[in-house]
């Protein structure tokens, strides 16, 4: 994969609002957003975003609220329809339950096509991340082609199809242990590499995560929090990650770092703030 001159990193893909129906209220999130949002706030300081936009409300403070973070709205595509909208309730103890998803709005239809431009800046910051709610498989090989290193969150998609489909084109993938247990997260691991990743991050919720480079294995565990939310914070783990992994950190260090990163994420509202008053049609 071609080199880049110097450490960066673009989300290519997905974009949400995490509409909280009990209070009324909405966020910005998506795990490429996200990450590429909280990976500055994380110490990189060259992140960028590229992806689709309704042209409605929530899809206007997307843009507002990825511009006050730092980032450039010079790749946004504005397309007409509803932005991605996903729907979160939470229980007794504030755990977050997602309750259904428009399934990335206009996004869905529309799809991301990548021109020369983005390409160009691919080459330039040398790293990108995406994720299974992209819509972007068909751009992965063009994107791998040009970058340095692709990342993808595959969160709970174990399809051994579809790992089959995108793991070729993969640098790094990360992937949520959800309902597995060590045997089970081992199998998944061997699974993801035998596709054709050798490195491999399995975030397991209070379990920590579990680092896969060949045959060696990390296990990284929890860092305390004040728990406010944990909207995203699997999303800020990978983020803390390939801030420092980016910048040359080792990955014992940079597994630490993720997992103060969640933990510092799990003390803000939504996956990095920016609350809106949900105002239904």
């Amino acid at each position: 994969m071609a080199a880049t001159s110097g450490p960066g990193l673009i989300g290519i893909g997905d974009n949400v609002v995490d509409l909280y129906r009990d209070r009324g209220i909405y966020f910005p999130g998506g795990n490429s957003l996200n990450v590429a949002v909280l990976a500055r706030r994380f110490g990189l300081s060259q992140t960028e975003y590229i992806g689709i936009i309704g042209n409605d409300a929530e899809g206007a403070h997307v843009w507002k609220s990825l511009v006050e973070e730092g980032l450039s709205d010079a790749w946004l595509r504005v397309a007409e329809g509803p932005n991605g909208k996903a729907q979160v309730d939470h229980d007794e103890s504030g755990e977050r339950i997602f309750v259904t998803s428009n399934l990335g709005g206009i996004r869905r239809k529309v799809m991301l096509r990548l021109d020369d431009d983005d390409f160009a800046l691919i080459e330039r910051l040398g790293h990108v991340h995406s994720s299974c709610f992209s819509y972007i498989e068909a751009e992965l090989p063009r994107i791998a082609a040009a970058a340095r290193q692709l990342s993808y969150d595959f969160s709970t998609n174990r399809d051994s199809e579809y790992l089959r489909e995108v793991c070729p084109h993969l640098d790094l993938a990360f992937l949520s242990g959800q309902g597995l247990d060590d045997d089970g997260i081992a199998a998944l691991i061997d699974e993801v590499q035998d596709c054709g990743v050798e490195r491999v991050c399995v975030t397991m919720g209070e379990r920590g995560a579990l680092w896969a480079e060949g045959r060696t294995r990390l296990r990284q565990p929890v860092s305390k929090a004040k728990v406010i939310d944990t909207m995203g914070a699997g999303d800020a783990f990978i983020a803390g990650f390939l801030s420092a992994s980016i910048q040359g950190v080792e990955p014992d260090r940079a597994l630490q770092h993720a997992a103060d990163c969640a933990a510092e994420s799990c003390g803000w509202e939504g996956a990095w703030g920016h609350p809106a008053l949900d105002k239904p049609d």
